[in-house]
């Protein structure tokens, strides 16, 4: 057993004796903490991040502060916050398991501190999970209000069932809907903050990004349109692949738009931005292009930093190449050297690191792929299909996916994609012949004089 398993089992033991210890301290039925503890038994097995987990424990706390406060000033109980947590944690993670699990903690707990109140279990239950379901994958703030009068409504038919269809006290059905509403305002004002906490992009977070008249987007549509062109169909096919494997659809495309701004500083030096005819390259050795085109993820990095892009966006900047070779400058290298030089190919790789996610690991298929198909002369159907497969084979063999977790499976969906799309992007138009502008004029004069000769007609006697 190693030092830090045994540390590690320390922690969970001592972490387990101080929840019986604020249990007792609180008065709270002593199988409330033997229930929390399996459910973070059970967040362990599903090999959550710690940092996730301490996000997850945190908000839990936030909620059962709030509701032992509200408990032990006596004040009216349907005060109490049922939907703002499971809401927010629903927005912050995107998914339903988190929130449904807070719900549960929070249900079992608040019940218990409040005399074990049945009822109050059952309104935390169908308010968290509803409320969860209604704003997960939320766009629009919007949609966040509506689901505050949506889970309201419904609190206050719940409530009207669990008292056996009685009209007692109106008031407290007013408070539910209410209490709903302010919730769902509430978890608008106070999301930002638990972004940055976080570190976390939701999708309303990232649809501001998606406005074109950001900075960073206007820097590159003015200093290297060629590479905003690029990242815009990268974004097209990152969010189409992201679809079709279940990944995030609009993280990757926002990420797609912002993946090559390192690109800004030395526009000239990259080939979307050349004239035919201008190639910054052919008076620079192999080794100093190299050095040039691998910099343009630093100076990325360094630009999202400055323009406080969040980390979640300057991870696509850093991943996007992996740790790929530049191949054509490594063999321009390889052809220049002589009998007794040597060149490394660990010098003509990108430093990473490689994709760890779904999404940054699509963004640089997409990236490669667009490349890739662009430079065809003549983009056949079939010439687009092998050049996809042979890329994404390679990026594959090359070991630049091994820390994401794409499946084959997922691979075959992808290419399938990319090759829809740029297909119908970059295929081949027919080439229609051109009008000699004296025959259309011949073609005229004889028209008109036609029409001069059928009035002449006309108008002689």
């Amino acid at each position: 057993m190693t030092k830090q398993t045994v540390i590690n089992k320390l922690k969970i033991i001592l972490g387990s004796l101080l929840l019986f210890f604020v249990a007792y301290l609180l008065d709270l039925n002593l199988s409330i903490p033997i229930f929390l503890f399996s459910l973070y038994l059970y967040f362990k097995a599903r090999h959550l991040k710690r940092a996730r987990l301490l996000y997850l424990i945190f908000l839990f706390v936030i909620n059962f502060c709030a509701s032992f406060f509200i408990l032990r000033h006596h004040w009216f109980v349907f005060y109490l916050p049922f939907s703002l947590i499971p809401m927010l944690a629903a927005i912050l993670f995107n998914d339903l398991e988190t929130p449904l699990l807070i719900t549960i903690a929070s249900a079992v707990s608040i019940a218990s501190l409040a005399g074990n109140y049945f009822s109050l279990a059952v309104l935390f239950l169908i308010s968290g999970v509803l409320s969860s379901i209604l704003v997960l994958g939320v766009r629009r703030r919007i949609a966040v209000i509506r689901a505050g009068v949506i889970v309201g409504l419904i609190q206050a038919i719940t409530l009207f069932f669990l008292d056996r269809f009685w009209l007692g006290m109106p008031i407290r059905y007013l408070v539910l809907v209410l209490n709903s509403i302010i919730s769902s305002i509430i978890v608008l004002g106070v999301l930002p903050v638990f972004e940055y906490l976080f570190g976390i992009m939701t999708n309303i977070s990232l649809l501001e990004l998606a406005d074109f008249n950001h900075p960073l987007l206007q820097r590159m549509t003015m200093e290297a349109p060629g590479t905003y062109h690029h990242s815009l169909v990268v974004g097209n096919l990152s969010d189409a692949a992201c679809r079709a494997v279940g990944a995030n659809a609009l993280l990757a495309r926002i990420g797609a738009y912002y993946h090559d701004i390192g690109k800004i500083e030395k526009a000239e030096y990259f080939s979307e931005n050349q004239m035919l005819e201008d190639n910054k390259h052919d008076a620079l050795s192999p080794t100093m292009s190299k050095l040039v085109i691998m910099n343009h993820v630093k100076e990325g990095v360094e630009l999202g930093k400055k323009y406080k892009l969040n980390p979640c966006l300057i991870d696509f900047i850093q991943q996007h190449h992996g740790k790929a070779l530049v191949y054509y400058f490594y063999r321009r290298a390889l052809e220049g050297i002589e009998e007794d030089q040597e060149v490394k190919e660990e010098g003509f790789r990108y430093p990473g690191p490689k994709p760890n996610t779904k999404e940054t690991a699509i963004v640089l298929l997409a990236d490669s792929v667009e490349a890739a198909t662009r430079a065809l002369k003549d983009p056949t159907p079939g010439k687009i299909e092998e050049i996809v497969h042979k890329i994404i084979n390679n990026k594959f063999i090359d070991g630049q996916l091994d820390e994401c977790d794409l499946t084959l499976k997922d691979l075959e969906k992808i290419s399938a994609v990319f090759i829809r799309i740029l297909g119908g992007i970059y295929h081949s138009r027919v080439t229609y012949p051109e009008t000699k502008a004296s025959e259309g004029n011949h073609k005229k004069s004889a028209k008109e004089n036609s029409h001069q000769s059928e009035k002449d007609k006309t108008s002689s006697p």
